[in-house]
């Protein structure tokens, strides 16, 4: 078991990385010492890893919110549904909420926990490598929009963070793969050496081997809880998390949040976000093809020609990091260096997504 901290002052948290950490339930009791306690998980993972939890609750007062699966339901209305049930039991601003499962209960949980009653507890358990190594972390909480991308939401840090790694074994492989992207995207905005490791490890951590993929899902969390640790509200450095998202919420938003994982859309952005680097006369062409060779090598999806380029455009003035009607972008000076501008020409992004969208 390995325990790193997000560095936040008096709201400092634990990240806490194992397997089988489920059926410890002297280390679950520890981190979630609420007597009230409100479980927020989805019809796939309930079933799988919901007694476990439960019986490490045993003696406290736990009730359950089971919700249907998928990004296309991480909507207001399903918030409303765990708040209903907040209020129906008569919590008090000492309970807790659970979130069991991935980035999309972590986030719906999480905005439930920041609204109600001005703010309370929540812990996250996040059972996909994807919410592991990045939507855990952090404490960006919040709902999709028909207009964009976690466009309502709020900055709600977590009281721990508890991944247990085997959880991964029951994980398909496209979710793991999806996961992948975003250890990646750690590699290219501020860890070269990373990159590199990825690149040799690909083979690994698609066959699921467990010590690749725990330093995988380690690494992932060191350079997350620094960077979050020294910019929470994304007012900086922050924001190069975002790498390959302006992109790829666009991508999710345009199929109606249902024909792409979230860490696929990643992928597929952070190569287009690849090419603007080099378009706007940073980034080398043979990094282009290193980053979109190890894309490849972990089988995720590139092709977005089926998206017309008018309609990314339109979704992405939509992101949050646009400012003063400028769409800001993360891109990269090279493998492991990222920057935020909006000073690029014109007509790079024009002739990107002209190249990669239809």
């Amino acid at each position: 078991m390995d325990t790193l901290s997000v560095e936040l002052g008096p709201r400092s948290y634990p990240i806490v990385i194992g397997a089988q950490l489920l059926a410890r339930g002297d280390e679950i009791a520890a981190r979630i010492p609420a007597r009230d306690v409100l479980v927020v998980t989805n019809t796939t993972i309930a079933a799988l890893y919901s007694p476990a939890l439960q019986s490490a609750l045993a003696g406290r007062r736990v009730v359950e919110v089971v919700l249907p699966d998928g990004e296309v339901h991480k909507t207001l209305a399903n918030v409303a549904r765990i708040l209903d049930v907040l209020v129906a039991n008569r919590f008090g601003r000492d309970a807790c909420v659970v979130a069991l499962g991935g980035g999309v209960v972590g986030d719906m949980a999480g905005f439930a926990a920041a609204c109600y009653q001005r703010g309370i507890a929540f812990v996250q358990v996040p059972t996909t490598l994807l919410a592991q190594v990045d939507s855990s972390v952090g404490g960006k909480t919040g709902v999709n929009h028909a207009a964009g991308k976690n466009l309502i939401g709020a900055f709600h840090q977590p009281t721990a963070v508890i991944a247990d790694t085997a959880t991964l074994d029951t994980l398909p492989d496209r979710e793991l793969r999806a996961g992948l992207a975003e250890v990646v995207k750690y590699g290219l905005i501020c860890d070269h050496a990373f990159f590199e490791w990825l690149e040799r490890e690909s083979d690994a951590l698609l066959a699921r081997d467990p010590a690749a993929l725990a330093h995988a899902i380690r690494r992932s969390c060191e350079l997350k809880a620094a960077i979050v640790a020294r910019d929470e509200r994304e007012q900086g450095e922050r924001a190069w998390l975002n790498f390959g998202h302006t992109f790829g919420h666009a991508i999710e938003a345009a199929t109606h949040y249902s024909a792409w994982l979230h860490g696929e859309a990643v992928a597929a952005g952070m190569r287009i976000a690849a090419d603007m680097s080099r378009a706007c006369g940073w980034l080398r062409a043979a990094d282009v093809q290193r980053i979109e060779r190890l894309l490849s090598r972990l089988q995720l999806p590139l092709d977005v020609r089926a998206i017309p380029a008018a309609d990314a455009l339109e979704l992405m003035r939509m992101d949050k990091k646009v400012a003063a009607g400028r769409i800001r972008l993360v891109l990269l000076e090279r493998i492991g260096a990222a920057r935020v501008t909006a000073d690029y020409p014109d007509e790079a992004l024009r002739a990107t997504l002209a190249a990669h969208f239809g």
